[in-house]
């Protein structure tokens, strides 16, 4: 059969509109379906994430998890995981709940402290067996990472819920400023005014190629410097509701430098990103005959051009001007070649010749796949910086790709596959996954519970 060119034109459009229509992408999802789905498996048996105290913990606490976590407290996912906790204590909208929920969630806080001293140490995990590994001190506690800067945000966060009450927190304050003085003064480049990681282990994004493998003391992390502003910010907040006013000063005076110091040496003019950076520079050579007298570094630090999704931190952080938000959502967010995948943000742009999304559990994998949390944090910046439209979109993606998980397997796992949301390892995953409760509270129109 022979068509005229005309015809034969408006054929061939016909059929890629068919074509195209039979594609069911997951914003297109039956939000409803899945909506039901997560609300009612996270609902289901929440309340054995609540654990006693007893050997190694002073207090009752939460372990981020039913599963996939023994009895053991993990420094950023109880955080994360108390967030999504609370905004299902507050879709359920039961008062005793509320109120049974405090002594667990600030458990979490002073069982850290307990171990927090004058040197400012604090362990990333605590397992209640007390002669396990992940509780023991290092010998060179400069050598080895620490807890992350995220245990002062976990107790505003507590406090705020508490209309600002912080007195359940003022006999470990000090032991907070410990903690925080740990950190400026074994993780702080002076240099640039940035911090950095001791080392590759434990970072919580494990195999970030920023880190991963690269010499101790290197990396100056995106990630780790937008938790650390974050953390000086609740630090003075909790310092202003103890009323210790000379404090809170202090704390913003230190946020501020941190910020200026983010906004100097992270972002990245020409590609309108944040970066982390290398610090691992040689000295600058002060000989009155050295080679190099003739043109001295005046730099500090590299930019590390890796597109990692701890870029749009800067957002979440608040760190990001609204002019670098707008670059960073349309020349990175937006681009289906680097972030934007069917199911939210890779972890590592797919141009990264990296890139990488075959299963990994120790280390996990941040090299592409998709993760709960990255979703989370880049959602709340466009949210938090007008992107209303983007946000929908990205809260819808998570939808669709926690509630097709239960559908299909009864369970969340830890990452996924970015084009088609299969997932990876560890069924029973659950810590920050159930922060898709307050992306669906939010594009519901309903209370929206965030972290500081």
């Amino acid at each position: 059969m022979l068509f005229k060119p005309a015809f034969r034109l408006l054929f061939t459009t016909v059929l890629c509109l068919l074509a195209f229509s039979t594609t069911v992408y997951p914003q297109q999802a039956d939000y409803a379906k899945y909506k039901k789905l997560i609300a009612e498996h996270t609902s289901r048996d929440f309340k054995k994430v609540y654990r006693e105290a007893g050997q190694a913990m002073p207090y009752p606490f939460l372990a981020p998890g039913t599963i996939a976590y023994s009895d053991a407290l993990w420094d950023w996912d109880s955080w994360l995981f108390n967030i999504a906790l609370r905004q299902l204590l507050a879709d359920r909208n039961n008062k005793q709940e509320q109120e049974q929920a405090v002594t667990y969630e600030r458990g979490c806080v002073l069982n850290f402290l307990a171990y927090s001293g004058p040197d400012g140490w604090c362990p990333i995990v605590i397992e209640r067996d007390p002669t396990h590994l992940f509780l023991k001190k290092p010998d060179n506690i400069f050598t080895e990472n620490m807890h992350k800067p995220v245990l002062a945000q976990h107790a505003a966060f507590l406090t705020q819920l508490d209309n600002g009450n912080a007195e359940w927190l003022r006999d470990k304050f000090a032991n907070m400023q410990f903690f925080i003085q740990g950190y400026k003064t074994r993780y702080y480049h002076k240099l640039t005014g940035l911090y950095f990681w001791q080392n590759d282990v434990m970072i919580g994004v494990d195999n970030d190629p920023c880190t991963y493998y690269r010499p101790d003391r290197s990396s100056g992390s995106i990630l780790l410097n937008c938790f650390m502003y974050k953390e000086l910010r609740a630090m003075s907040y909790l310092a202003g509701q103890l009323g210790l006013n000379e404090i809170k000063s202090d704390y913003d005076r230190d946020a501020e430098k941190l910020r200026d110091a983010i906004q100097e040496h992270c972002w990245d003019e020409r590609d309108g990103f944040f970066y982390s950076v290398d610090l691992n520079l040689k000295p600058v050579n002060t000989d009155k005959w050295g080679y190099h007298i003739g043109a001295q570094r005046h730099w500090e630090c590299l930019i590390q051009r890796i597109g990692v999704w701890s870029g749009f931190m800067a957002m979440w952080a608040g760190i990001a001007t609204p002019e670098q938000a707008q670059r960073m959502v349309a020349e990175h967010y937006e681009n289906e070649r680097t972030f934007n995948a069917p199911y939210g943000v890779r972890t590592l742009s797919k141009m990264e010749k990296m890139y990488n999304v075959k299963a990994s559990s120790n280390p996990s994998s941040w090299l592409g796949p998709l993760w709960g949390i990255s979703n989370y944090m880049t959602w709340r910046g466009l949210v938090d910086y007008g992107f209303t439209e983007q946000a929908q979109e990205l809260a819808q993606k998570t939808i669709a790709l926690f509630g097709r998980d239960y559908e299909k397997t009864g369970t969340l796992h830890e990452y996924y596959q970015p084009e088609n949301g299969e997932p990876i390892v560890n069924a029973g995953f659950q810590n920050w996954n159930y922060l898709v409760l307050n992306m669906m509270a939010w594009i519901d129109g309903r209370s929206v519970i965030r972290e500081f």
